[in-house]
């Protein structure tokens, strides 16, 4: 199961190539001769939108498996103590 921290980092993620996309459709659609290369750089940047969620994806990984594990310690004094 996903956990919390890494669904928002997820959801950042796409929030960020929805709004890349957007705005590239609507810059493409007001310059027509720069189509080309106004989705080229769309593309370039929903890479690097790719790239720089990896980093906060991992942490938020790792901070929810240390947050299940944690409870599962907890849970597992409670019911010994």
């Amino acid at each position: 199961m996903v956990g919390r921290r890494t669904l928002i980092e997820l959801a950042h993620i796409a929030a960020g190539i929805a709004l890349a996309l957007v705005m590239a459709w609507a810059m493409a659609w007001a310059v027509p001769l720069a189509r080309l290369d106004i989705w080229a750089v769309d593309i370039v940047s929903i890479v690097i939108i790719l790239m720089m969620g990896v980093r906060p994806v991992r942490e938020a990984i790792a901070a929810d498996r240390a947050a299940a594990d944690r409870a599962a310690a907890e849970g597992r004094l409670a019911a010994n103590g």
